[in-house]
């Protein structure tokens, strides 16, 4: 048993080769396993470990504890995707434990559902719309923050005065619940006691009041516009950190170059903290592509007027709960998660650029 695993000064570095041209077997691969995962005193005797492969040793305790997140997260997350789809093939109503198998009915229902569609211009229009305004005002008063600032002789660049009130101030709608900020904008989007109208009469604007939620042609913008004000601050400190952490003296070398804070941000500090903005862009389109709390709270109907402002979250929800359709509204839901994935995806590939070191 001991030929059977190739070892170099005690410590094992894979299976020994055969002899005579023999393939090596997937027991071979199997007992080489073991040597790894078991403790030494259930290994073959004569096995023998190579230095490079001596830090299994230490990490070999710590890799049981990983093992524990891991199967729990492909129980409780990985497991229902699963279950998702197989739902998504039955007639379930959600409600009863009797469903029949009806095969792709409920994709070819919902090819055909104007309503459906309905929901996904809308959730496209914010996840092209929403991550464009948020993380452009983002980057915008980060770099306002950090480098805004009057010049100073000791530094080259600083930030405005303030800054660290200013970010609280921005951070703000985040400590706020989502149906708090729902209750809140929907108070003053109302026509008759909110104070966007009242404003707007007071210096002499009456022509301009309206009832927001219920225009059809504003009341999506009115949505997109919640949507953007609840994460920008969140945006603003994380560009903030980002930005703060790119040493002074590349910042002082563009300027001796003639390099204007316009150019400094496009040419030294965008690139500088690409990836932060990559993943800022993908966790707001993900974010977009919910947007179910706001919609459902803020609009008449959670999605109306008109279906003007309905998202596929709010449809999947009335589906599944209103109509009684859990196994159409898990169709839904498994179409929703293909479509984040792309765009995920796509914004990986497209924002894709060689990562700059300092």
């Amino acid at each position: 048993m001991a030929n059977d695993v190739r070892a170099v000064d005690g410590k094992p570095t894979g299976p020994a080769p055969r002899k005579d041209g023999e393939r090596t077997s997937f027991g071979d691969y199997l007992l080489f396993a073991a040597t790894l995962v078991l403790p030494p005193r259930f290994t073959p005797d004569r096995v023998r470990y190579d230095r490079r492969y001596r830090t299994l040793d230490k990490y070999r305790f710590i890799s049981w504890f990983l093992l524990v997140p891991l199967v729990l997260y492909a129980i409780l997350v990985i497991s229902p995707f699963f279950q998702a789809f197989y739902y998504s093939l039955t007639d379930w109503s959600g409600f009863s434990s009797d469903f029949s198998f009806v095969g792709m009915d409920n994709y070819e229902r919902m090819l055909d559902d104007s309503d459906f569609w309905a929901s996904v211009k809308n959730s496209l229009l914010l996840l092209v719309v929403a991550p464009l305004v948020t993380l452009g005002l983002g980057l915008f008063f980060a770099f306002m923050l950090q480098a805004g600032g009057r010049h100073k002789k000791s530094e080259a660049i600083s930030g405005v005065r303030g800054a660290k009130f200013y970010k609280i101030v921005y951070f703000f709608p985040q400590v706020l619940s989502v149906a708090i900020i729902g209750v809140v904008w929907g108070a003053m989007y109302d026509p008759i006691t909110g104070p966007i109208n009242e404003v707007l009469r007071t210096f002499g604007l009456g022509s301009w009041t309206q009832n927001w939620l219920a225009n059809p042609d504003i009341a999506m913008l009115c949505v997109l516009f919640v949507l953007c004000w609840m994460f920008i601050g969140f945006y603003v400190v994380l560009f903030s950190a980002a930005m703060g952490s790119v040493p002074k003296d590349i910042y002082e070398a563009a300027l001796l170059d003639g390099a204007s804070r316009p150019t400094t941000f496009f040419r030294v500090t965008l690139p500088l903290i690409w990836d932060t903005v990559q993943t800022g862009w993908i966790y707001m389109g993900i974010q977009a592509l919910d947007g179910f709390a706001i919609v459902h709270i803020m609009t008449i109907n959670a999605g109306g007027p008109g279906n003007s402002t309905l998202v596929t979250p709010v449809y999947l929800y009335k589906k599944a709960f209103d109509a009684g359709q859990a196994g159409y509204a898990t169709a839904v839901g498994v179409v929703l998660l293909v479509i984040t994935m792309i765009f995920a995806a796509i914004m990986m590939l497209l924002s894709r650029r060689e990562r700059i070191e300092f």
